[in-house]
């Protein structure tokens, strides 16, 4: 069913709800007010006429039927009986000669103990009345047709009705409007997002001037596609360079053994060649490799291996690690802000990788520095680690510091040194995984500092 549909119905629903109560209530206490109304003008006059009868010095049958045929009321039909201690009927008025009431000992029985009752014969309404005083003791039983109470209550009947279908058509109609008016700003976002393909990523979704719930979601669905054509873009510009990367070595392999089985070479001149390509496939390898890396960084963290990790044992591998990659490379741990709590050095996370990440910015600083050192500071605030590596090295403009964490990206005054670029994409990607952040402050000719923060477990 469609979703018109169901806020159509389902606004309907609730009017609906919503009159059956109030014509309910309004026809309800109407009808009960008539009832109540009526009874207590039957007991009115039931009390006024038990006064008259009990002054048996004065009481006039005739004349108490002359005031009864008199009395103007908007009542019609009325009769009026009284009846003794005995239930003998000692008086009794009737506004119709044929009319009559019938009444039964239980109501006058139930009278004399209760003092008043109400009871119905018929369409009429009736009230009796027990009057007790020193000279007489009778129930006075008074009756009638609300004709005017009653033909009110009908034509409140109808109004009630008729309002309350012309509210029915009217709130599924309104509905049906208001519901079309409410759902056509997501057609419209639907037909846009139906425009937008993965080769036409720049078009987007028209958000209004109106700032309300279908201007929020245009908003976060435009910042998803502007999320998504970076990471499309950013794929290609990955591919494009790795293929260039992993080309490069293999034409370098190729052409090299292609020259040299051009012609018959003594055994001096085949080791030349493969020695070289020796060191082109252990190029490739290692570009391989951290391509591997990359593309394990580049997941998810639901897939990793997560434990608690200590920051400061994963600190204290890099010196050894430096020496091994190059024996002129060098490490300065600072522990000297260690908290006394072993609880606050811990992170959850995948401890090689964030060896890696570490590793790979460790030896861009021992790489670019003159002294070939790198200085790290370790520092334990509320609730986060920081992990700041320094070294004196050329820095890096500032124009360029955007553009470091991009794949294959190489700061120009460092394109002479070996290396993929990848380095520091895949140390941010690293420290992202475990939701951290990396800073980067540099000054040309002075050095760089790289402050990484991640949230303690």
């Amino acid at each position: 069913m469609p979703v018109k549909i169901r806020i159509t119905l389902l606004f309907g629903l609730i009017v609906f709800v919503i009159l059956v109560l109030v014509c309910g209530a309004v026809y309800y206490f109407s009808y009960t007010e008539r009832i109540h109304a009526m009874r207590t003008r039957l007991t009115n006059r039931a009390i006024t006429m038990a006064r008259l009868m009990g002054q048996s010095n004065y009481f006039d049958r005739d004349l108490l039927r002359r005031i009864d045929s008199s009395t103007a009321l908007s009542i019609k039909e009325k009769t009026f009986q009284a009846y003794d201690y005995l239930n003998n009927r000692i008086y009794s008025y009737y506004d119709a000669a044929t009319d009559t009431l019938h009444v039964d000992t239980t109501i006058l029985d139930d009278a004399r103990v209760k003092g008043v009752i109400y009871f119905t014969d018929g369409k009429k309404d009736g009230v009796a009345y027990h009057y007790v005083d020193p000279n007489s003791r009778i129930v006075v039983v008074t009756s009638a047709y609300d004709e005017d109470g009653k033909k009110k209550i009908a034509e409140l009947r109808n109004i009630l009705w008729f309002s309350f279908l012309t509210g029915i058509i009217i709130a599924f109609a309104g509905g049906y409007f208001f519901s079309d008016r409410l759902l056509r700003p997501i057609k419209k976002i639907a037909d846009d997002i139906n425009e937008i393909s993965a080769q036409n990523l720049a078009r987007r979704i028209g958000a209004g001037k109106i700032r309300d719930e279908w201007h929020y979601l245009a908003e976060t669905l435009n910042q998803l596609f502007n999320r998504l054509q970076e990471s499309f873009e950013a794929q290609r510009r990955f591919v494009s360079n790795a293929s260039h990367e992993l080309s490069t070595p293999l034409t370098a392999i190729s052409s090299q053994l292609e020259v040299s089985l051009q012609k018959d070479r003594n055994a001096s001149q085949y080791r030349n060649v493969m020695e070289s390509v020796y060191q082109d496939v252990r190029h490739l390898n290692k570009l391989t490799q951290t391509l591997l890396e990359f593309a394990q960084a580049s997941g998810n963290p639901g897939g990793l291996e997560i434990q608690p990790v200590r920051i400061d044992e994963i600190l204290m591998r890099l010196p050894a690690e430096m020496k091994k990659s190059n024996k002129e490379y060098g490490v300065t741990l600072d522990f000297d802000e260690m908290p006394p709590e072993e609880e606050k050095l811990i992170v959850n996370g995948n401890g090689e990788l964030l060896f890696t990440a570490i590793k790979n910015i460790v030896i861009n600083a021992c790489k670019y520095s003159d002294d070939h050192k790198a200085h790290i500071h370790l520092k334990v605030k509320k609730g986060e680690i920081s992990v700041i590596i320094e070294d004196k090295g050329v820095g890096i403009p500032a124009s360029e510091l955007k553009y470091i964490f991009q794949p294959f990206y190489r700061v120009n005054n460092t394109s002479k040194s070996s290396g993929f670029g990848l380095g520091l994409s895949l140390a941010n990607r690293i420290i992202k995984l475990h939701k951290g952040a990396i800073n980067v402050a540099s000054e040309p000719g002075s050095g760089t500092q790289f402050a990484l923060t991640l949230p303690t477990s």
